[in-house]
C-alpha cells in the first residue's frame, strides 16, 4: 500500500509540473506574440517622429516672399508642434501602460489598450502625411509647375500654328479666336510673374485655368471651320432649296402644310443665328450636334418631297380607278331601283331581297358622301397624299364589299330569268317527247292499250298544263316553276319509257305468235298455248302473252328466245 500511495503522489506531482509548464509555454508565446505587436506600432511611432516634415519646411524659409504664403508657413509649423509635442508622447505613455498591462498578465486590458493605440497611431500617422503633403505641394511646386507649363505651351504652339495655317476656314471667328490665344499667352507671363515672387497658391490657379483655355481651345480650333461652313453655307444653301421646292410644290398643289415647313425653316434660322452668336464668344457647346439634327431634318424633307410626288401619282391612279368602279355601280343600282318595279311584277322576288337592294342602295349613298368628303379634303390640301391613299383604299374595299352584295342580288335576279327562259324551253321539250310517244304509239295499230298507260298519259299531260299555268303568273314564283317542269319532266319520260317498252313488247309477242304457227298442227300442246297467247294479246297484256309463248315454244326449240332475237333483228 505504501508503495501504490507513493507511485499515485509522484504521478500526481509529474502531472501537476507538465500543466504548469505548457501553461508557461503558452503564456510566453502570448506575450511574445504582444510584445511584437507593441514593437511594431513603436516602429511607427519612430516613422512618424522621423517623417521630413521639418525639413521640407525649412525649404520654405528660403522664399518666404509673400505674406500669404508666411501664414500658411505659420500654420503648418503650429501642426508639426502639435503632431511633435502632444500626439508622439501621448502615444508613447499609450506604448508604456500597454506594457505595464502585459507585465501584470492582464491580458483583456493589454488587448483594448493595444487597440486604442492602433487607432491613435493611424490618427497621428494620416494628420502627419496631409501636413507633409501640403508642404510638399509648395517645396515641389516649382519643378513641377514648370514641367507641366512646358507641356502646355507646346500644345499652345501646335493650336496656334494650325489657326494660323487655315484662317480662312474660321470666318468672322477669326479676331474672337485671335484674342483668346492672347489670354492664354498672357495667362503664360502671370505664371511667371507668380513663379518669380513665390506665389505658388496662386500658380496652380494659373495653370488649372491655362490647361482649361487651352483644353477648350482643342474643341474650338477642332470644330469651328466645320460650325463655320454648315452655319453659313451649307445650311443657308439647302433651306433655299428647300424653300424653293416647297413653293413650287404648294403652287403645284400638294398638301403639304402637314409638314410645318414655313415654322421649321424659321425655327432653323433662329438656330443657326443662336449658334454663331456663341460661336463668336467661343462657346461652341451642342452646336455641332444641334447643325448635324437640322442637316438630317432638311434631308429627310427632300425625302418627304419626294415620297408625296409618287404618292400623288398613285392617289390619282387609285382615286380615278375608284371613281370609275363608283360611277357604274351608281349607274348600275340606280338603273335596278328604276326597274324595281317591272322586276317586283315579274318575279315573286322575297322581303330580303327587296331589303338587300334597298340596304346596297343606302352603304352606296353612304359611300358616295366619304368620297365627296375625301374629294373636298383632296383640293383644301389638308391632308398628305400617304393619308390620302389610305383614304381611298378604306372606300374601295367599302366598294368592293357593295360589289359583292350587289353581284349577289343580281345573280340572284338573273337566276329567276334564267329558269324562266329554262322553264319555257323544257316545255317546249317536254311537249315534243309527249307527242313523240303519242305518235309511236299511232305507228303501231294495237289491239288495246291498257287502262294504266292512260292514266301515265294524263298524270303527264296535267303536269304540262301545270307548267304552263305557273307562266302565266303574274308574278312568277322560280321555285314552284321550278318544281313543276322537273314534275312534268319525269313524267313524261316515264310515260315515253312505258310506251317504248310496251310497244316493243307486243310488237315481239306477235312476232313470237306468228313464228309458233308453223308448229301449231303438229303439237296440240302448243297450239293450245298459242290460243291462250293470242287471247292475252287481245286483252293487251302483252307481256303475259310474249312470256307464255317463249316458254311453250321453249320446249320444241330450245334457246328460242335469243333465235327470235337473232331472226327479227331486236335488242
Amino acid at each position: 500500500m505504501d508503495e501504490l500511495t507513493l507511485v499515485i503522489i509522484t504521478l500526481f506531482i509529474i502531472t501537476a509540473a507538465l500543466i504548469v509548464t505548457v501553461l508557461n509555454v503558452i503564456q510566453n508565446h502570448k506575450n511574445k506574440k504582444i510584445k511584437k505587436q507593441i514593437e511594431k506600432l513603436e516602429y511607427e511611432k519612430n516613422i512618424i517622429e522621423s517623417a521630413p516634415i521639418t525639413p521640407e519646411l525649412s525649404k520654405i524659409e528660403a522664399f518666404l516672399k509673400n505674406e500669404k504664403l508666411e501664414v500658411m508657413y505659420n500654420e503648418w509649423k503650429k501642426r508639426l508642434d502639435v503632431i511633435r509635442n502632444r500626439y508622439i508622447p501621448k502615444i508613447t505613455d499609450m506604448i508604456i501602460e500597454t506594457e505595464y498591462s502585459l507585465s501584470r498578465m492582464d491580458y483583456k486590458g493589454t488587448t483594448f489598450k493595444l487597440a486604442k493605440l492602433e487607432m491613435e497611431i493611424y490618427k497621428v500617422r494620416t494628420t502627419a502625411e496631409i501636413l507633409l503633403d501640403e508642404i510638399k505641394e509648395i517645396t515641389t511646386s516649382e519643378e513641377r509647375n514648370r514641367a507641366i507649363v512646358t507641356t502646355l505651351k507646346t500644345k499652345y504652339r501646335k493650336l496656334h500654328q494650325t489657326f494660323t495655317e487655315t484662317k480662312v476656314e474660321y470666318g468672322a471667328i477669326e479676331k474672337s479666336i485671335t484674342l483668346q490665344f492672347e489670354n492664354i499667352a498672357h495667362r503664360f507671363e502671370k505664371f511667371e510673374d507668380a513663379m518669380e515672387n513665390n506665389e505658388y497658391t496662386e500658380v496652380t490657379k494659373i495653370i488649372k485655368a491655362i490647361d482649361e483655355m487651352i483644353k477648350h481651345m482643342e474643341v474650338v480650333i477642332e470644330e469651328t471651320p466645320a460650325i463655320v461652313i454648315t452655319a453659313t453655307t451649307i445650311l443657308p444653301k439647302k433651306i433655299k432649296e428647300i424653300q424653293n421646292i416647297y413653293d413650287s410644290m404648294i403652287i403645284a398643289g400638294y398638301p403639304l402644310s402637314y409638314l410645318n415647313v414655313e415654322y421649321n425653316i424659321e425655327e432653323a434660322n433662329k438656330k443657326i443665328e443662336d449658334i454663331i452668336g456663341r460661336l463668336k464668344v467661343l462657346n461652341l457647346e451642342d452646336s455641332l450636334f444641334e447643325l448635324k439634327v437640322l442637316l438630317e431634318y432638311f434631308d429627310s424633307l427632300f425625302n418627304d418631297f419626294e415620297k408625296e410626288k409618287i404618292n400623288r401619282g398613285i392617289y390619282e391612279e387609285n382615286k380615278n380607278i375608284f371613281k370609275n368602279k363608283l360611277d357604274k355601280t351608281n349607274k348600275l343600282v340606280n338603273d335596278i331601283f328604276i326597274q324595281l318595279d317591272d322586276i317586283k311584277t315579274e318575279y315573286n322576288l322575297s322581303n330580303d331581297d327587296i331589303e338587300l337592294l334597298k340596304d346596297i342602295r343606302k352603304k352606296l349613298k353612304t359611300l358616295n358622301k366619304d368620297y365627296e368628303l375625301l374629294i373636298s379634303h383632296t383640293s383644301n390640301n389638308t391632308f398628305s397624299f400617304s393619308k390620302l391613299i389610305k383614304e381611298i383604299e378604306v372606300l374601295t374595299l367599302k366598294l368592293s364589299t357593295i360589289e359583292e352584295q350587289l353581284e349577289n342580288s343580281l345573280d340572284a335576279i338573273g337566276s329567276m330569268k334564267e329558269d324562266e327562259i329554262r322553264a319555257r324551253q323544257q316545255l317546249d321539250e317536254i311537249k315534243l317527247i309527249l307527242k313523240e310517244s303519242k305518235n309511236k304509239l299511232r305507228e303501231y295499230n294495237l289491239p288495246v292499250v291498257p287502262k294504266s298507260y292512260y292514266v301515265e298519259l294524263n298524270e303527264a299531260s296535267a303536269a304540262i298544263r301545270e307548267i304552263v299555268i305557273e307562266l302565266e303568273k303574274t308574278p312568277i314564283t322560280i321555285s314552284v316553276l321550278n318544281t313543276r317542269v322537273d314534275t312534268a319532266r319525269d313524267l313524261v319520260l316515264k310515260l315515253y319509257s312505258t310506251t317504248k317498252e310496251m310497244l316493243k313488247t307486243a310488237m315481239f309477242a306477235e312476232m313470237a305468235i306468228v313464228y309458233g304457227n308453223r308448229y301449231r298442227s303438229n303439237m296440240q300442246e302448243l297450239d293450245k298455248n298459242l290460243i291462250y297467247s293470242e287471247l292475252l294479246f287481245f286483252k293487251g297484256n302483252y307481256h303475259k302473252s310474249l312470256e307464255l309463248t317463249i316458254n311453250a315454244l321453249n320446249k320444241i326449240e330450245p334457246g328460242i328466245y335469243d333465235k327470235l332475237i337473232n331472226l327479227y333483228g331486236e335488242k
